[in-house]
Order: structure tokens, then sequence, then C-alpha cells
């Protein structure tokens, strides 16, 4: 029972079907899934751990980025049987079909492109938006 209570509560939100659709073509970096999405890297992580925790999807590390898959034949008959009815059931829907399109863009993106892009780090101290010393809180400007 409770594999079946965690299958459904991880179905049940319309970010997480997004993810499980995105992740339908194959294995996928956490920062490609982010841009997707449009959501905050900590709410898509806590995402990602609801239906890790499901046992829909795997992950692994590979150096700084982790990747995400749909589990294959390790995944619990309940989770494996809704997984593939779920994907069945949107694969015409116009938000999962428009998310194709835009992942399509994205994947052609650098991932440490995107990175970068999403926690607005830069390498180049000149393209980063930092206050002029003087302009800081707390700092006087006589």
């Amino acid at each position: 029972m409770f594999e079946i209570m965690a299958v459904t509560r991880a179905m049940a939100d319309e970010n997480r079907v997004r993810l499980l659709a995105a992740m339908d073509r194959g294995e996928i970096c956490v920062c490609r899934l982010i841009e997707l999405t449009g959501l905050a890297p900590s709410t898509v992580s806590k995402h990602l751990s609801i239906l890790r925790s499901a046992r829909l999807i795997e992950g692994r590390k590979q150096g700084r980025w982790m990747y995400y898959r749909l589990t294959g034949g390790n995944a619990p008959d309940v989770a494996a049987s809704a997984l593939a009815w779920l994907l069945e059931h949107i694969k015409d829907s116009p938000r999962i079909l428009e998310d194709r399109q835009r992942l399509e863009e994205i994947m052609k993106t650098d991932p440490d492109v995107l990175c970068r892009r999403q926690t607005g780090s830069s390498k180049d101290p000149l393209k980063r938006k930092s206050k002029p010393k003087n302009l800081r809180k707390g700092v006087n400007k006589t």
C-alpha cells in the first residue's frame, strides 16, 4: 500500500509530471530541468526527491552535475505501470508538447552555461552584478 500512495502522491503535481515527461526521452541534467520548469533549484530538487522516493526516477552524480532518468527494470511493478499509464495519457497534452519543444532548445545549451545563469555567478568579474562599494548597505558615503 505504501508504494501505491507514494506513486500517486508523486504524480499528483503538475510540475512533477512535467519532470517525468522530460525524462521520458532519456537522462537529463538537473540544470536543464530547472531551465525547463522555471522553478527555483531548491523547488526542483524537492520535486526530484519526491519522485525518487516513489522510485519513479533514478539519479547519478557525474562531476558537479546530477543526472536523472526514469527508472528502468529496477522500478516496482506499481511504479512502472503507473509511469507507463501516465506517459501514455499525457503525450499529446499541449503543455507537454510545449515542454518538449523548449527542451530541444535547452539541450543545445552547455550545462555549465545554464548553471552559471541559474546561480547568477560568473567567472568574469566584469560581468558580476554587484553594487559599487559606496552604495552597499552600511558603507558611509562621506
